[in-house]
């Protein structure tokens, strides 16, 4: 029998030929997929996103009462606007108004941004008025950030605050930094009032509107 060494020969070549081929596949299978690019937060998870940063600095003393309440006041025009150009455009905004509108966003971010960072702080000292001051900030803040206060309501509230504290403030320096029992009893009287109003306006059915968009503004990125 002849032994015929070029057959032999051509047979582990054949086998190699295949593995290549079966190897090359497997590693073009497994290549793998860049993750998908993270999108730009929506409109309504930057409101929620800026209410936040609101509440921090509310609780923070960071913002003050007239700081806050001229912020909100903002926001609230801008709700307004939103709210309008939905009415007008089916439920829909145009893209010449997400451009505006994210125009108008950034620069209230800049706002708050530069509002908290200022110097300008809230100091309500250790005496009964100033630490019921104190509680009623972290309630108005506990509002905006729970969404059980609009941004009206907040800017209406901190208005109040803020004539209040400039109550104090007047009354304070009149009398050589105390007040009197009857200036107690009046600042006493009005806080009684705002509390109630800070009550109402959390349980009143009117929110913000956060719910739908608080999960998923928690992965958005925040300009303190």
């Amino acid at each position: 029998m002849r032994f015929d060494w070029k057959k032999w020969t051509a047979v582990p070549f054949a086998v190699l030929m295949a593995a290549g081929v079966a190897l090359a596949q497997s590693s073009s299978g497994s290549t793998t997929t860049a993750p998908p690019a993270q999108k730009d937060p929506t409109i309504a998870q930057r409101k929620v996103n800026q209410q936040d940063r609101i509440a921090n600095g509310v609780q923070s003393g960071q913002l003050t009462a007239g700081e806050t309440a001229n912020l909100e006041t903002k926001e609230a025009a801008l709700n307004g606007e939103i709210k309008a150009d939905r009415a007008a455009d089916g439920g829909k905004l145009t893209s010449g108004e997400k451009q505006q509108i994210n125009q108008q966003q950034n620069k209230l971010s800049n706002q708050i941004y530069q509002d908290k960072h200022n110097g300008n702080t809230a100091h309500y000292g250790n005496s009964e008025v100033g630490q019921r001051q104190q509680n009623q900030q972290n309630r108005i803040a506990n509002g905006i950030r729970s969404g059980q206060l609009t941004a009206g309501e907040t800017a209406h509230l901190e208005n109040q605050e803020r004539g209040i504290n400039q109550q104090v403030r007047a009354d304070r320096q009149a009398n050589g930094g105390k007040l009197t029992s009857g200036e107690r009893q009046q600042v006493n009287r009005e806080q009684n009032q705002e509390s109630r109003n800070i009550y109402r306006d959390k349980h009143n059915g009117a929110t913000q509107g956060k719910a739908a968009a608080k999960s998923q503004s928690k992965t958005a990125a925040k300009k303190q």
